[in-house]
């Protein structure tokens, strides 16, 4: 799964940001895990409002549905929302994020990238908006 946020400017430029740890909630929140992001939090404090897309990147789900003329389920998805505060993580929030990357724990790179992620930015949906690709996804 790819995911990136879209925010915007004071002066009204779009960026996008991708985000590797974000967190759905059963409640229409979630978060992400705020360590590398600098436009993002810059852009939160002009205008809040985001909006987050995720596409499932798997190469198998992609040629499988070239082959067949059609998607077996959206590509992807666009969830609008508001951003909140940066703030220390809870031990639940940092349990979601070990368990996501226990893989990864031990390879070099991920002690160069991940060392400690302490400060999440939450995250207030709104809106969520399937992805369609004409023909491809008529029959969902």
């Amino acid at each position: 799964m790819h995911v990136a946020i879209a925010s915007v400017s004071a002066d009204g430029q779009p960026c996008t940001t991708p985000i590797g740890s974000l967190f759905l909630n059963n409640d229409q929140t979630g978060f992400y895990f705020e360590m590398y992001p600098k436009h993002l939090p810059r852009h939160a404090t002009e205008n809040n409002r985001i909006c987050v897309l995720s596409v499932d990147s798997s190469k198998w789900f992609w040629l499988k549905a070239l082959f067949k003329g059609k998607f077996d389920h959206y590509p992807g998805v666009k969830l609008y929302g508001k951003l909140g505060q940066k703030r220390m993580a809870t031990e639940k929030e940092i349990a979601r994020l070990t368990r996501r990357m226990r893989y990864t724990q031990r390879l070099k790179g991920h002690q160069y990238l991940w060392p400690s992620m302490q400060h999440i930015r939450e995250i207030k949906f709104e809106k969520a908006e399937v992805i369609r690709f004409g023909h491809m996804t008529d029959h969902l």
